[in-house]
């Protein structure tokens, strides 16, 4: 498939500190792209490169075969951009605020209350911007990059400040505007979000990339046992670590959970033993992934 966009030696410096250096990337035409990194791994200051908003130091950058710098406005219409700290004009109500985006582009009047719906808004569709939560400024701020159906989108963690459900709902908005065929850059500190909803992520660090591709696949190249939970106290954690290919056996009074590199044998020796009640098997996660690239250490 054609590259939506491409990144090549991507280098970015503040002074001593290298907030992107040496990245190389590209996205095809409709992917769900994710880049997924701790604080200060260089995420936002990609997509503003990329975007147009930030000039590299050095490396190429292409979107849509335009170069995005100096802001080139051949790019403005085909590209819509959610940025991690939105501003919205002032004393407008949420259907106000997104007539004057779209008219920036020569969107119809009534798309608003089409967007409105799309992201949940629409009992709030005469309520001014500074009256709204966070989650409510945040799903306008979407629906403000989506109002003139661009087919390249970019959203810095567009799910920061929601709730479970309206998390959930924006999921589902997300693989709809993918699925008709927009390509979407995604920056993300949820790592379910990114399993579910992206095709390709790159996971980065002090500004490089550590590892990229399918997360799936980057799950399955870690090497981590998985984890059999069942109900306290129907083995005891000695039976337990006697199972064959068990490796250890924990019990905290809640549940008894075996590590293994072998469930399949350590759960038919359980059931030869009627110890399966409240059964529960977890594999390796994107989120082990992540902290096995990145470490554990507290992050400013």
């Amino acid at each position: 498939m054609a590259e939506t966009i491409e990144v090549t030696g991507l280098r970015k410096r503040y002074g001593d500190v290298r907030a992107v250096d040496g990245v190389t990337f590209g996205v095809e035409e409709g992917e769900f792209f994710g880049i997924l990194g701790p604080n200060g791994a260089g995420k936002t200051t990609i997509l503003e490169i990329v975007e147009g908003l930030r000039q590299a130091d050095e490396g190429g950058v292409s979107v849509l075969g335009e170069s995005p710098w100096p802001r080139n406005p051949r790019l403005l219409p085909r590209i819509g951009v959610q940025l991690q700290a939105s501003s919205f004009f002032e004393r407008l109500t949420a259907r106000e605020q997104l007539q004057t985006f779209g008219s920036l582009y020569g969107v119809p009047a009534n798309k608003a209350d089409e967007m409105l719906e799309l992201v949940g808004l629409t009992d709030k569709a005469d309520v001014r911007v500074e009256r709204l939560s966070g989650g409510q400024a945040q799903r306008l701020s979407i629906a403000c990059a989506l109002v003139h159906d661009p087919e390249l989108v970019f959203l810095d963690e567009p799910t920061a400040a929601l709730d479970p459900q309206a998390r959930r709902n924006l999921w589902d908005v997300l693989r709809q505007i993918n699925t008709e065929g927009r390509t979407i850059v995604l920056t993300t500190h949820y790592m379910d979000e990114a399993e579910v909803l992206c095709d390709r992520v790159a996971i980065m660090d002090a500004g490089q990339i550590l590892r990229l591709g399918p997360p799936a696949q980057l799950v399955r190249g870690l090497d981590s046992p998985a984890r059999i939970s069942v109900a306290s106290g129907v083995l005891t954690v000695e039976d337990a670590r006697r199972l064959p290919q068990a490796d250890e056996a924990v019990d905290d009074g809640v549940s008894l959970t075996i590590s293994t590199r072998d469930p399949s044998a350590v759960v038919a020796a359980m059931a030869a033993k009627d110890a399966l009640t409240g059964v529960q098997i977890h594999g390796a996660t994107l989120e082990d992934v992540f902290l096995d690239l990145t470490g554990r250490a507290y992050r400013a």
